[in-house]
């Protein structure tokens, strides 16, 4: 039949029927269902193949006839023209639900076992915290503009590194993304942003800035940190997240999951470095240092912002970061004549004496040389913030 306001008034169930549908005679698939309870949908349905695609196109009540059979005649257009309009329809749903908040956490929870702690955080803060802006946006339809322009902004409010840090994380995320099955139209987009170049920081402190940092260290959690940090030279993470089974008379045993060339690197202790150690019970808990004995100590930005600030009030500073202290130990080790090897042992590089094939065949952990030159390091930075001299003679350089 014709379509007509009036037959469409006049259309009733056949007998016995809870459910019928009522065909155009002018466009091929368009028509009205009737259910038993009152109902009545516009539809429009098609072949694409072998399968049988139906559109639902609104309620009889609020869509007029005439806006029906235009959506109907339009959709017919594209199905003659080669187009699916219902699995298009589908696809753009799916990328709705697909949104860059959606697959940041779906990352986040996939990749967790597998990051360290900060690692972890890090991540975290990158996707939701600087990404927020992208969280609504379909993950197709994020573009190359919307990336770049949201690195652009983090790099005016914090920096190129940060900027840098987080365009790293967004490449592997849609790295991931892609990985999952789902096509970007554009691809990796992250990827084609400009990344800034980064200058390589060499600040190393002078023997007056250790003594005031050391100074102005509180009796805390990152107080002790920062001294152990001056004490042994070791990255960050690997201190605050200390754990007390790693922790042993003389020294402490990192294992292999805890550091950043995945090899287990022994730290000798010293008197000063075991006195700060003491202070701290174990009282059951797995790390030594941090309020939740989860992941070790976290909020290293207040604390750093905090150290800060008691320093200016000493004397002021120029700007330093946590990562300079292990780089003035490296050194200022040297320039008490520790051997380039042994530094490098003491730091767990691989590089230099251990990098390469060197590395292969040249297995010794020199834990007693490591251990000599630690002794002599921490002679000189508790003579420097005792106020007297070094008891110990500087090694010899080797030829």
């Amino acid at each position: 039949m014709n379509l007509t306001v009036k037959k469409i008034a006049e259309l009733k169930l056949p007998p016995g029927s809870n459910d019928a549908v009522f065909w155009d005679d002018d466009i091929a698939g368009f028509g009205i269902r009737i259910r038993e309870g009152g109902s009545r949908t516009w539809i429009y349905r098609y072949r694409r193949g072998s399968k049988q695609r139906s559109m639902r196109l609104g309620s009889a009540k609020s869509v007029p006839l005439s806006i029906a059979r235009k959506n109907a005649s339009d959709l017919e257009a594209e199905v003659r023209l080669g187009g699916d309009p219902a699995l298009k329809n589908q696809t753009a749903d799916l990328n709705a639900d697909n949104t860059f908040g959606v697959l940041a956490n779906q990352y986040l929870e996939a990749r967790k076992s597998k990051w360290r702690p900060k690692s972890h955080a890090q991540n975290q803060r990158h996707l939701l915290k600087y990404a927020k802006p992208l969280h609504r946006l379909p993950i197709t339809a994020v573009s190359q503009r919307n990336v770049a322009n949201l690195l652009n902004t983090i790099t005016e409010e914090s920096g190129e590194a940060t900027s840098n840090r987080l365009r790293s994380t967004l490449c592997s995320l849609f790295g991931w993304v892609i990985k999952e099955g789902i096509r970007l139209p554009e691809g990796n987009v992250a990827s084609y942003t400009n990344k800034h170049q980064e200058k390589s920081r060499d600040r190393v402190l002078t023997d007056a800035e250790l003594k005031v940092i050391w100074e102005a260290c509180p009796e805390s959690d990152f107080g002790a940190i920062i001294r152990l940090l001056v004490l042994t030279g070791q990255r960050a993470n690997e201190i605050g997240g200390l754990q007390w089974d790693e922790v042993h008379d003389e020294q402490i045993v990192l294992p292999s999951q805890r550091t950043k060339n995945k090899r287990t690197h022994i730290v000798p202790l010293g008197d000063s470095a075991r006195a700060i150690l003491s202070q701290f019970r174990k009282d059951g808990r797995t790390h030594v240092f941090g309020r939740v004995d989860s992941a070790g100590f976290d909020g290293w930005g207040f604390a750093k912002r905090t150290l800060d600030g008691r320093i200016a009030k000493a004397k002021p500073l120029a700007h330093w970061t946590v990562h300079d202290l292990r780089r003035t130990v490296a050194t200022r080790m040297a320039e008490l004549g520790v051997q380039p090897h042994i530094i490098e042992a003491v730091l767990n590089h691989v590089s230099g004496h251990k990098g390469g094939i060197a590395g292969v065949y040249n297995r010794a952990t020199y834990d007693k040389e490591k251990r000599e030159a630690l002794n002599l390091w921490a002679e000189h930075v508790m003579a420097l913030v005792e106020g007297r001299k070094a008891t110990v003679v500087p090694m010899k350089k080797g030829a």
